[in-house]
């Protein structure tokens, strides 16, 4: 909703899942057209990056993330969604210290929005009948 609201503002806007973005940059990288693809992802206004944190990254890949932040930090606005609290960022990049320096950038200048319950897709699925939570149960052993 906000991305397209920025649209509708005038702004230009880029939708993109971290995986996807990660592998992209990676192979930039290895055919040597990591410039081009940088410069593709740091030109829109707005960078949405969704689901950053979902897997752990390679190291290498980590600093081609931190490039981009650096490229785009006062330049352009970074939309991201991630179900990783900031305190686990350095497990996520493989490195607490590169993970802080991303963070820094990234934090700067920024809102953060958190989003405590559940799913809102597993939500509409249970309202229709399909989808049933899995109970927590205790094993004990004696």
């Amino acid at each position: 909703a906000l991305g397209r609201q920025a649209v509708l503002q005038g702004y230009s806007v880029l939708y993109v899942q971290a995986a996807h973005l990660l592998a992209a940059l990676k192979q930039a990288q290895l055919e040597g057209r990591l410039e081009e693809k940088l410069s593709h992802f740091t030109k829109p206004k707005l960078l949405i990056v969704d689901e950053l944190g979902y897997l752990p990254f390679e190291r290498e890949v980590s600093h081609l993330f931190f490039q981009l932040v650096a490229r785009r930090y006062e330049r352009g606005s970074m939309m991201l969604t991630s179900n990783r609290a900031a305190s686990e960022w350095g497990d996520v990049f493989g490195d607490p210290v590169l993970a802080t320096a991303i963070l820094d950038r990234l934090l700067h200048h920024s809102h953060i929005v958190t989003i405590r319950g559940e799913s809102y897709r597993l939500k509409e699925k249970r309202r229709g009948g399909l989808f049933k939570p899995v109970e927590e149960t205790s094993v004990s052993t004696t």
